[in-house]
């Protein structure tokens, strides 16, 4: 029987500038659920990538005295680098630059304008370059500079220019009831719940044709029969979608899921639809507006000065206390903060005194006084009963949190059954019947050691490498690890390697 398949995706990154922790954060959050599908027994599609054209990065280009292509390779290396050292396990980085993208967005256009729903004509308005996005009137923020003088900026705070240009509209106004409708149907569809308000309350509104391409500048695909024209970028880079599905009819399409930023969901959620039904292809089923990552509660900025690199926090902190920390304690859909105390104090606190102390204390016994192999497991008693029971409520609440994207939940939810186990372990004091009752000492620590084989299992998509180094120390077979194999046991007799401890404790002053 065929596994089930998940498409997942982040949104791809603006390369006009280096990664910061706000890509990393979007990248390991996916990364976790790509990699909790294949240990659900999925068969997973995982995309990421870069997007490479516009204005934004012809001006940076410009301003570096580089050909944009020649500045975007420069650019993209560290992205790249940056998702290998975080573990991010995608199948395919794509590049807007990709010849199979390119000639996909053009059949795209194609589609759209079959379908009678491109027309050319003038464009004036308001238009962010730093957002590569058009602004109503109606939808911009007034402000003055140092000198006193007003300035227009966008909701998101840019500043915007009035723009005039010959450009092609697609008739974005004509799918308004159909939007409402797929909202009012499938309110999965936008996730959470508050960016689901946000966007139907939007386009409830009322939507004018949106402007699809640009003359003043030749950085971005053209326009198919009419190349004084490249296509306006967010058409371009929506579509590595299905680029990355293998097409317009490509084998993965449906997504199920597109993760992105809460500040890019009005184009997930309105506009991508829109070209989609338009095209006559199918809709992604979910798409997941998480919420910024702040800097000690201020949104990073390189005028303040706390940009932080993210591959520095990889290797000051370690990558997957990182993983963990950003998982654990930020809020899956809300804005959330870090620091450095922030980060040794939670993960001290859940890795080092709680899974590390639990798997190293068991372990260590198994060794001293088992001969390091894997202890008969006896009948069980009352605590053992009260430790399967808790072990069945929170590996019930982890699955379900995990499938409903609540990753903070599904940790908190892991972190009970840490504390059941280090409970158990206290209670029965194994370290005091090893003088009394030997026998009743194994099976102490056997339970425990399988209570500690389960929690790791299941922290596997968080901090796979770690998870991978506990469980060779408990003795897991490599094709025992996916959760197929949660309530199968270790079996007696099994040699287990000299414990090494996998999450010391750490301080800021390393």
């Amino acid at each position: 029987m065929s596994r089930p398949r998940f498409y997942i995706t982040t949104a791809i990154a603006y390369p006009n500038g280096r990664p910061h922790m706000g890509h990393a954060y979007e990248a390991i959050a996916t990364d976790v659920i790509a990699r909790f599908k294949r240990l659900d027994d999925h068969d997973v599609r995982f995309l990421t990538g870069t997007d490479e054209h516009g204005l934004k990065i012809d001006q940076a280009a410009r301003a570096a005295n580089m050909a944009p292509k020649a500045y975007v390779d420069d650019m993209v290396a560290p992205f790249l680098e940056l998702d290998h050292a975080l573990g991010i396990s995608f199948d395919r980085f794509i590049r807007t630059t990709d010849a199979d993208h390119k000639a996909l967005v053009q059949a795209l256009w194609q589609r759209m304008a079959a379908n009678d729903d491109l027309y050319l004509g003038r464009y004036e308005g308001w238009y962010s370059v730093r957002d590569e996005a058009y602004y109503d009137q109606s939808e911009l923020v007034e402000a003055t500079d140092a000198s006193g003088a007003k300035l227009h900026l966008s909701p998101q705070g840019t500043p915007v220019e009035w723009t005039v240009e010959e450009s092609w509209f697609f008739k974005l106004s004509a799918y308004q009831d159909r939007l409402l409708t797929l909202y009012d149907t499938q309110p999965e569809f936008i996730q959470p719940s508050s960016r689901f308000n946000e966007m139907r309350s939007f386009v409830a509104g009322g939507l004018s044709d949106l402007s699809v391409s640009r003359t003043s500048f030749s950085w971005g695909i053209p326009v198919p029969g009419d190349e004084r024209h490249v296509m306006y970028v967010w058409l371009d880079a929506l579509a590595n979608y299905l680029t990355g599905a293998g097409g317009l009819d490509g084998e993965w399409w449906p997504a199920d899921l597109h993760i992105v930023g809460k500040d890019v969901v009005r184009f997930h959620t309105v506009y991508w639809p829109a070209f989609l039904m338009s095209a006559g292809i199918s809709l992604p089923k979910t798409v997941f507006g998480h919420g910024f990552l702040l800097n000690r509660g201020e949104k990073m900025s390189k005028s303040l000065g706390n940009v932080v690199d993210p591959a520095e926090m990889a290797i000051r902190f370690g990558v997957d206390r990182l993983r963990w920390f950003l998982c654990r304690e930020v809020a899956f859909g809300e804005d959330g903060s870090y620091s450095d105390e922030a980060i040794v104090e939670r993960t001290n606190a859940d890795l080092a005194n709680g899974i590390g102390n639990l798997a190293q204390r068991s372990l260590s016994m198994v060794a001293k006084n088992l001969g390091g192999v894997m202890p008969v497991r006896g009948d069980a008693g009352e605590s053992e009963i009260r430790l399967k029971d808790a072990f069945l409520a929170g590996a019930e609440a982890y699955f379900a949190h995990m499938n409903a994207l609540a990753l903070h939940k599904a940790l908190d939810s892991l972190m009970a059954m840490v504390a059941a186990a280090n409970g158990y372990f206290a209670e029965n004091a194994p370290w005091a019947l090893a003088k009394t009752d030997t026998a009743r000492m194994a099976e102490v620590l056997a339970a425990t050691l399988d209570a500690t084989r389960r929690i790791v299992m299941l922290a596997q998509p968080f901090m796979p490498e770690s998870c991978a180094r506990l469980l060779d120390q408990l003795g897991v077979a490599e094709d025992a690890r996916d959760f197929k194999a949660f309530n199968t046991p270790v079996a007696t007799g099994t040699e287990l390697p000299a414990p090494a401890g996998v999450f010391p404790r750490i301080t800021l002053d390393g």
